[in-house]
């Protein structure tokens, strides 16, 4: 574990960020919200993040979003100007944003010269999406510029993180707290956006306004902390990499901020930041070790952290966490888990990795950021404890729902591939499953193969692990690791991966034994082929059977025991 030197930033970020008035033109006073919230019940759902691409969205690209917005702990209301700058893909009128039912849009503008409001432009709203008329089609290659005003109360989340919005909460002190959290429905809960992963944005600037005393942990970089109207302060965050929508955050308080400098193994030093509430100081110091401890296991694993040129941020929230890019979300209030780490912050930071550099570019890859990131807590625990903790690890992940697919071959946006088609509970399938087709995957290829395909997952180039800008973050699907397994372990894999993640039941291990000796075959749906090797146990020998299409025999030693898998590596119906 790396020891760090912990200083204090102080209650005020004005302490470390030098003013800036490169955004007023953003913040200027924007005008009343055009109707209230409505009552919470007679609120329409929220709509899924992802799936099919309306044609309307399809027709541009998202280079970057600049967010004004004025945050109201008191009235719960926030007010913005959002402004999206892309390029139409192909010849468009109309385009389609995303932007949740209780949030009204006030007014859609050309960004005219010096960055202020320019001509007007119609829109009608449909629901949590509405649609902007360019007054004429504009070819393809064509740059856009469009302000948005909008405003209102925003989602409460009835549950966060698991369901999205705004917690409006309270320190121990009674002092504001302030979270959003919007993975599933997608961050058109709090802003204007096209709410797809398939558009990564290359950057965004927020310059958030909130009362005195309260500071605002966000992504990027702190810019500037300079005086609004009186009672107020603007911080402008500044976020110059790839990013998906859903990891922008606010995370308000009244934070004590706690610093460390973090030397990579790439060998740049970068800050490491601790958001935290004053009551919780002293325990954010005694544990500010661990996290970094757990930065440096995920560096020597994966590569290097992808965002080295802003900064790795953690903020306390009154949620439990989520892996905002370069901030993450922690709620564990210092917890830990019975084989003494703090899980929830080693499965965030994780993110940084699985979701944020490599990111799925639909929802029904999702598995590639849950799955992964769940086994990296295996291979922490194996790492620092030993082979009996990484197993005690994977058996607390024996839950599987075996309901459908991990990884359908169709599109699907987050609330189908979290919950179903039929929106019932969900099974945690992306997570555990995901993580027990890895651990299988490691006994089939072997470690030596099985531990580059991380790496090389994360980093295909060694040009990526130089960067520190985000420029290496990529858009993956499912069929991107599979090639690259098939490439390592020089070997056709298809059939693993059909049988674990293209479909939903697991394989059955038959066995017949007659005297000493003992028939193994596998059951599988759909008599899919499945070739995997068991590892058995006979005697004091454990040795690896392979078992083709005709099953395989074994021939015990007389008065020899035999074990199945002693070490439970093989994914299976049990």
């Amino acid at each position: 574990m790396t020891h760090c030197d912990l200083a204090t930033l102080g209650r005020n970020a004005r302490s470390y960020a030098a003013a800036s008035g490169i955004f007023a033109l953003l913040l200027q006073v924007l005008p009343p919200a055009a109707r209230a919230q409505e009552p919470a019940s007679a609120l329409p759902e929220p709509g899924a993040s992802g799936g099919a691409l309306v044609a309307e969205q399809a027709c541009y690209d998202v280079e970057r979003y600049e967010l004004a917005l004025r945050v109201d702990p008191a009235q719960k209301q926030i007010r913005g100007r959002l402004v999206l700058r892309a390029t139409l893909v192909e010849p468009a009128r109309w385009i389609a944003l995303d932007l949740d039912h209780p949030l009204a849009v006030e007014a859609v503008a050309e960004v005219g010269d010096g960055g202020a409001d320019g001509q007007a432009l119609a829109h009608e709203r449909d629901g949590g999406r509405f649609r902007v008329d360019l007054g004429a089609e504009r070819e393809a290659g064509s740059k856009l510029a469009l302000a948005v005003r909008y405003g209102g109360s925003p989602r409460v989340s009835p549950n966060p993180p698991w369901k999205g919005g705004f917690t409006w909460a309270q320190t121990p002190s009674g002092e504001p707290w302030i979270a959003t959290s919007c993975q599933g429905e997608g961050a058109d809960l709090w802003w204007p956006c096209k709410d797809h992963p398939s558009d990564k944005p290359q950057g965004m600037t927020l310059a958030i306004t909130l009362p005195n005393g309260l500071l605002c942990a966000s992504n990027g970089v702190l810019r500037s902390d300079a005086p609004a109207e009186e009672g107020w302060h603007t911080q402008t965050w500044s976020l110059e990499l790839p990013f998906s929508n859903y990891g922008i955050a606010l995370n308000i308080a009244p934070y004590e901020v706690l610093e460390t400098t973090y030397e990579s193994v790439a060998g740049e030093k970068m800050p490491v930041y601790f958001w935290c509430l004053p009551e919780s100081r002293a325990k954010a110091e005694k544990i500010l070790p661990e996290f970094v401890g757990h930065l440096r296991f995920y560096e020597e694993l994966l590569g290097p952290y992808p965002f080295r040129a802003a900064k790795y941020g953690i903020a306390e929230t009154p949620h439990l966490g989520m892996e905002h890019q370069t901030i993450i979300a922690y709620g564990n209030q210092f917890r830990r888990s019975p084989l003494k780490y703090d899980w929830l912050h080693h499965h965030e930071l994780a993110h940084e990795w699985w979701g944020n550099l490599v990111t799925c570019r639909d929802w029904k890859d999702m598995w590639i950021h849950e799955g992964f990131g769940t086994y990296m807590q295996a291979l922490y625990l194996e790492k620092t404890l030993g082979a009996e903790a990484y197993r005690q690890q994977m058996r607390s992940q024996s839950r599987h729902g075996n309901r459908r697919p991990i990884a359908p071959r169709v599109s699907r946006d987050s609330k189908q591939i979290y919950f179903g088609d039929d929106g019932g509970p969900s099974d945690n399938d992306i997570y555990y499953k995901g993580s027990w087709v890895l651990h299988t995957l490691r006994y089939l290829i072997g470690d030596e193969a099985f531990f580059r395909s991380l790496r090389e997952f994360c980093y295909p180039e060694e040009a990526g692990r130089r960067a520190t800008d985000g420029s290496c973050v990529r858009l993956v699907d499912t069929e991107d690791y599979i090639a690259l397994v098939e490439r390592l372990a020089e070997r056709e894999l298809d059939w693993f991966f059909e049988v674990y993640l293209r479909q939903p039941k697991l394989p059955e291990l038959v066995v017949e034994r007659e005297g000493q000796r003992v028939k193994l075959r596998w059951k599988v749906p759909g008599q899919l082929p499945f070739p995997m090797p068991l590892p058995v146990r006979i005697g004091e020998e454990i040795r690896r059977v392979e078992i083709g299409a005709e099953g395989a025999s074994l021939e015990l030693p007389s008065g020899a025991e035999l074990e199945l898998d002693p070490d439970a590596w093989v994914l299976r119906a049990r």
